[in-house]
């Protein structure tokens, strides 16, 4: 379970993206620009490979309001991804050999 404290400040991520991974999921959180301000994309995606190595038909994205409750609603999501998914995540290690 990815916990509120398991996320970087605000202030880091004002910065820079943050990511990690729990139970086969990795994920990444990031500031993006877009028509209502500022906001919080969140991605996550089965390991075994980093962000720019997974096809993006393996990525599930959303976003958020960036600001503390945006960040909240993000590890919930997450968090719901772990559970809905569960059977993916359990797997995701056996992906060595299904992207080149």
């Amino acid at each position: 379970m990815i916990r509120r404290e398991d996320i970087l400040s605000m202030e880091f991520l004002k910065k820079t993206e943050f990511t990690g991974c729990c139970q086969g999921m990795r994920y990444r959180l990031e500031g993006v620009s877009g028509e209502e301000g500022k906001r919080l994309r969140c991605t996550v995606w089965p390991e075994p490979f980093n962000f720019f190595k997974t096809p993006e038909e393996e990525k599930e994205t959303a976003e958020f309001s960036f600001d503390e409750d945006g960040v909240t609603d993000a590890v919930a999501w997450m968090n719901d991804r772990l559970f809905e998914e569960k059977d993916k995540w359990d797997h995701a290690g056996e992906n060595w050999d299904r992207f080149r």
